[in-house]
């Protein structure tokens, strides 16, 4: 009897532990997968390609080419978190970064926290860098224009039933004197049902 009772817990333990167990399974980066219907890896990355792809093709960017006789430098600033739910904005300007270089129509500079880290490297070449091997201070190329921008979101929602709508606003901003050359505009609406994500 005590055999079969242990046999008996051995068996339920066993099925109690599959049933708790984690599955995992690859999929491909690119491969669009709402779970949640919160902001994502694909709203991140189809909201930069397009809104950068807008902001080129504009007329700011001929007017400079033709006054300057070069391509402008552009650094992405602070993309605020507006919504009420968190949002790593790290990655949208990561994405936003990508699209502007890959371009080949701007010229782009590091963000304010990357330059730091070369100051710093910079600084230490000028104590223990060979003369002919270290770069020199002063030699920055500054930027002409500044991306900066907000994400907001409004949520409906009525029982199990949600409309999450995102907006995405962004601004180009002349760093020679503080004019706006271009606002861009991005709208999501999503209909969520058996939604479980508090409003």
């Amino acid at each position: 009897m005590k055999i079969h009772t242990s046999l008996l817990l051995a068996v339920m333990s066993s099925v109690m532990l599959a049933a708790c167990s984690t599955s995992v399974e690859r999929l491909d980066a690119s491969e669009q997968v709402d779970l949640s219907g919160a902001w994502n890896d694909t709203d991140s990355q189809l909201v930069a390609e397009e809104m950068i792809q807008d902001s080129l093709s504009r007329p700011w960017i001929t007017k400079f080419v033709t006054s300057e006789g070069k391509d402008p430098a552009v650094i992405v600033g602070r993309i605020k978190n507006l919504s009420h739910e968190h949002i790593n904005t790290n990655t949208f300007v990561a994405n936003m970064e990508r699209e502007l270089i890959n371009s080949g129509e701007v010229q782009f500079v590091a963000s304010a926290s990357s330059r730091q880290e070369i100051r710093d490297e910079r600084a230490d070449q000028d104590l223990n860098a060979s003369e002919v091997t270290r770069k020199e201070a002063g030699q920055e190329y500054g930027a002409d224009f500044m991306m900066q921008g907000q994400i907001n979101t409004i949520v409906d929602v009525d029982g199990t039933t949600q409309v999450r709508f995102y907006q995405v606003n962004l601004e180009l901003i002349s760093l020679k004197d503080n004019r706006k050359v271009w606002i861009g505009e991005k709208k999501i609406k999503k209909l969520i049902s058996n939604s479980k994500i508090r409003p």
